[in-house]
């Protein structure tokens, strides 16, 4: 198994991503680390590198490379590009795995089939009171509830990469993987990972329009793949019950949904926290 992990400037987060991935369950079986650090100015490196005896005493290989090109793309290409996994799995680097993560997305993946899978998400508790109501409804919703969302973690296996070439120049990576894939070839399996959303109203409309921005240019790059998305609309009914059992929390997400409409994206990068 391959764990590839793109890192821009994560000093605050990297620490806590190895140290869940150190805690995998021993039934995991072999594994390599691949972190490739695309021009970081922090001190993501030297926090990634004081753990490597610790991979090494358990038998595993954390590989560093420092990529002098920014955009996180270029770093999931150069790290895809190392991988020796007949599994591979492309992991945030704020993202945390729970110990039996690891071990079940290689069960379900060691398959000869195109498969993709991924674990169950967990919104991680937010500090600002607004992004914790935002995150009540948004986990509330079809797509989320639906499963194997794919944010910040996804897996497939050798016969599943094949579908695509090397990763291409576009916002969202994640939408572009999954939907190589019919909602068959799909699977979330029961251990969780946690996955923090950004603090504060405003970062929260920066990053909802650069996820629409992502959905549209896969529109509008990829039509072929769209039919394999398969995700339920909200309906008008589904609506009133979310706003009857949550009524303030809808409120946040409605005014984060009418402010990013009122304002052109400009297109910029950013994270998803």
């Amino acid at each position: 198994m391959s764990v590839i992990i793109a890192a821009r400037n994560e000093e605050d987060y990297i620490g806590d991503c190895l140290e869940a991935l150190l805690a995998q369950s021993s039934e995991t079986g072999q594994t390599e680390t691949i972190l490739a650090a695309n021009a970081c100015t922090d001190r993501t490196v030297e926090v990634a590198e004081s753990f490597q005896e610790r991979f090494e005493s358990r038998g595993w290989l954390l590989r560093i490379v420092e990529v002098p090109e920014p955009g996180k793309v270029n770093a999931l290409n150069w790290a895809d590009s190392m991988a020796q996994g007949e599994v591979l799995v492309f992991l945030d680097a704020d993202v945390r795995c729970d110990p039996d993560l690891l071990m079940q997305l290689r069960e379900v993946l060691k398959v000869d089939k195109p498969t993709y899978a991924t674990g169950a998400l967990k919104v991680t508790k937010a500090k600002s009171w607004v992004t914790r109501r935002y995150a009540r409804i948004w986990v509330e919703l079809p797509f989320v509830k639906g499963g194997a969302v794919g944010a910040g973690l996804f897996a497939v296996n050798r016969a599943g990469r094949a579908r695509w070439d090397t990763f291409p120049d576009i916002i969202s990576d994640d939408t572009f993987v999954r939907l190589q894939f019919s909602p068959e070839e799909r699977v979330e399996v029961p251990a969780r990972y946690h996955w923090p959303m950004v603090e504060g109203f405003g970062n929260l409309v920066r990053v909802r329009r650069r996820q629409d921005d992502g959905v549209q240019e896969i529109h509008q790059l990829y039509p072929e793949i769209i039919e394999n998305e398969a995700k339920a609309p909200v309906t008008s009914s589904q609506l009133a019950g979310l706003f009857l059992r949550m009524p303030v929390s809808f409120t946040i997400y409605a005014l984060v949904h009418v402010a990013v409409r009122l304002r052109r994206s400009k297109s910029d990068w950013a994270r998803g926290r």
